[in-house]
């Protein structure tokens, strides 16, 4: 029953990876389509991005409200109805409205799939689950690219997404029961069970206030603003700065997803060996020093060695450091924990690359490497305070 359980939770999180990648690629089409600005898309990604980060925080009331079954069936299916708005929209006023629930919708069903993995399933689990968004955000471009160049329309690359939803969505429908019982099971085994050290602190206590909380949040910011900054300015830093040609610069930025998403793969079987806390650290560690080959005055290929080792060593932080949730804070408060989490790594995607974006503009592009450095160094001690705050608690 729980496996079959994990292959619909992978199955949702290719789903979720699907939208993520595709209005980028889309774009050139739609803005001569609709006869938009260019800097549209980056408002309908922050309309997306703001929807995802407010149903992130109150996942956590939702979800103990809802249980995540319901939560996840609701969530795809705004996101499934969304895509389709997507492809109806004859203007960009209606992309604004379809992009409100695409990101309630991404938010919710993100914060609570994860907290369930975390829970429920081992840490190499975690590792795998995040493989899948990365294979979702890949074929999401794959799609719309097809049915671009067939037939000159990103409005049904946007239906065949949708339809993919939707079957989803069918699937989630059809499986609730499986879900319902699973946390029954769930509630009766905690009720059964003695309450962990956390639980019995944070009786009282508001997820916020439980040490630790707010350093964890830090780490995700700073995390999630590495792995967003270095996506979209890595090419234009390889352009401008290292004088490569656009085709090359971008092939090199594709090798910097590879090593995330191949990174992962393989950090789910080294799970079984290492713990979560010494791949997140040994993971930091070397996107600091890949960060490091950006900033040194090398040749250009090692630019290259750069990015992928920042790939790699990006790979097994955000699942292992979601995976670590409950264990760090509680069972109690770790669905509420969990949103919060979520909620700030989506405002790190959403915030920090157009904030370097802006002082480069008033500068140079060559801030790039320096402002990874110190988002990679601001991750790593954010990181290891709250380790050490958390090993002192345990010997307490």
């Amino acid at each position: 029953m729980t496996t079959f359980l994990l292959i619909i939770i992978y199955l949702a999180f290719i789903s979720l990876g699907l939208p993520d990648s595709l209005l980028g690629a889309a774009w050139p089409v739609m803005q001569s389509d609709l006869g938009a600005r260019l800097d549209t898309a980056g408002f309908l990604f922050m309309t997306i991005a703001g929807g995802t980060i407010i149903s992130s925080l109150v996942s956590g009331k939702v979800l103990k409200r809802f249980g995540t079954g319901k939560v996840a069936f609701v969530s795809v299916l705004m996101t499934a109805c969304a895509l389709l708005g997507f492809h109806f929209a004859p203007s960009v006023g209606w992309l604004v409205v379809c992009a409100i629930p695409l990101g309630l919708g991404a938010g919710a069903v993100d914060a609570g799939l994860n907290d369930y993995v975390a829970v429920h399933y081992k840490a190499h689990h975690m590792s795998w689950l995040h493989c899948f968004w990365g294979v979702g955000a890949t074929l999401g471009p794959i799609i719309m690219a097809q049915f671009i160049s067939d037939q000159n329309s990103w409005r049904n690359g946007y239906f065949a997404i949708s339809g993919i939803q939707f079957a989803l969505v069918i699937i989630l429908f059809l499986t609730l029961p499986l879900w319902n019982r699973v946390e029954k099971n769930r509630n009766n085994d905690k009720n059964k069970a003695p309450e962990d050290s956390y639980d019995q602190d944070a009786k009282n206590v508001q997820p916020l206030q439980i040490k630790g909380v707010k350093l964890a949040l830090a780490t995700f910011l700073f995390y999630c603003g590495v792995e967003a900054t270095v996506g979209l300015w890595g090419s234009s830093f390889l352009v401008n700065v290292k004088e490569l040609p656009a085709a090359l610069a971008a092939q090199w930025v594709s090798f910097y997803y590879g090593g995330i998403t191949v990174g992962r793969f393989i950090t789910g079987f080294i799970t079984f060996k290492i713990s979560n806390l010494a791949l997140i650290r040994t993971g930091q560690i070397i996107a600091l020093v890949g960060a490091a080959f950006l900033f040194l005055p090398l040749p250009s290929i090692f630019s290259l060695v750069g990015f992928i080792l920042i790939g790699l060593g990006l790979a097994p932080i955000f699942p292992c450091m979601l995976h670590e949730t409950p264990t760090r804070f509680g069972k109690k408060h770790s669905q509420t924990i969990m949103g919060y989490q979520m909620a700030v790594a989506y405002t790190g995607t959403t915030f920090m690359p157009p904030l370097l974006g802006f002082i480069a503009s008033q500068s140079t592009i060559g801030i790039f490497p320096i402002c990874i450095v110190i988002f990679v160094a601001v991750m790593l001690l954010s990181s290891e305070k709250l380790n050490s705050l958390l090993k002192k608690k345990y010997l307490i």
